[in-house]
């Protein structure tokens, strides 16, 4: 199967996933929910806008959030959500900084969207942020052998990917409500999947097959959290992987975050849980010391 990208340079940028788009749309049934906003704390810098990779006539950028402690510390790679055509990397600021404030780095990245180019293309270029952390895993003061990819809704069936089809190249996964099969009786994936996959799943079945988590689960895939909201439709194979994992004996476990909206990660009051739910999972892989935030 050859796979090829798609510029289309002279696309706007979709902007229909936004914080506050998607804060009037979940207050519709959930009209207590509030918009987390960073915190702000002195055991966390931040760099923004560090370029990791290179085109020509395009560069993509990473923010990172890094805890001031001494030691090399484990990376956590956040990729956001939106259907694979819109959000950025700003939108994963409050978890990285909620993370990072534990005693982790957090890097939240850049990669292009399906207006830009289709499958593979954001999937490489988290894979090139992988390499680039490794490559200054001293600049970062990162450990190169503890990175982890966590991912949001799109975000989350790609950090799956990573972690089954390269699995070699990170120690955990943190899918937060992402799908892990395209073509699956769970699935509702449309349109959106379709300009990102080049096709609808009658045009090109091979690729939503392969472009599925679940379609490499293997005896390497990385241990993984799950946190998932109760919308049947971003569960589809999840179980499927779970089984699979614990065929192999791979550590997973799953947090079900009831009465929420899909992103619910987004929003207080879910917001704590779901990082105290990430910090735990990531000490328990880590054998970390916990750094209570100042």
């Amino acid at each position: 199967m050859i796979y090829f990208s798609l510029v289309c340079a002279q696309l706007p940028r979709d902007s229909s996933f936004t914080n506050y788009s998607e804060l009037q749309k979940v207050r519709k049934k959930y009209p207590e929910a509030q918009l987390t906003v960073p915190a702000v704390k002195s055991s966390v810098s931040l760099a923004e806008n560090v370029i990791y990779t290179s085109f020509p006539g395009r560069k993509l950028h990473l923010d990172a959030y890094l805890h001031e402690s001494i030691g090399k510390k484990p990376a956590v790679i956040l990729i956001h959500g939106g259907g694979w055509k819109s959000g950025n990397k700003e939108m994963m600021k409050p978890f990285a900084m909620a993370i990072a404030n534990k005693g982790f780095n957090c890097f939240a990245v850049e990669y292009r969207l399906s207006s830009e180019a289709r499958y593979p293309a954001a999937v490489d270029d988290v894979l090139n942020a992988i390499r680039y952390l490794k490559e200054n895993a001293d600049r970062f003061n990162s450990d190169p052998k503890k990175i982890v990819v966590l991912g949001t809704s799109s975000g989350g069936q790609m950090a799956s990917l990573i972690g089954t089809k390269y699995a070699g190249q990170i120690a955990a996964v943190i899918n937060i409500d992402g799908i892990l099969a395209f073509n699956h009786p769970d699935s509702e994936e449309g349109s959106a999947a379709a300009a990102w996959l080049g096709g609808t799943l009658a045009d090109e079945p091979e690729i939503w097959t392969e472009a599925s988590p679940l379609s490499h689960g293997s005896e390497k895939s990385a241990p993984t959290l799950f946190i998932a909201s109760q919308h049947k439709r971003f569960q589809a194979g999840r179980q499927d992987m779970i089984k699979m994992l614990d065929k192999y004996s791979i550590y997973s476990q799953t947090q079900i975050i009831d009465n929420s909206p899909h992103t619910f990660w987004m929003f207080d009051p879910w917001f704590d849980p779901v990082v105290g739910y990430i910090t735990r999972f990531l000490n328990q892989q880590f054998n970390a010391q916990k750094i209570q935030s100042k």
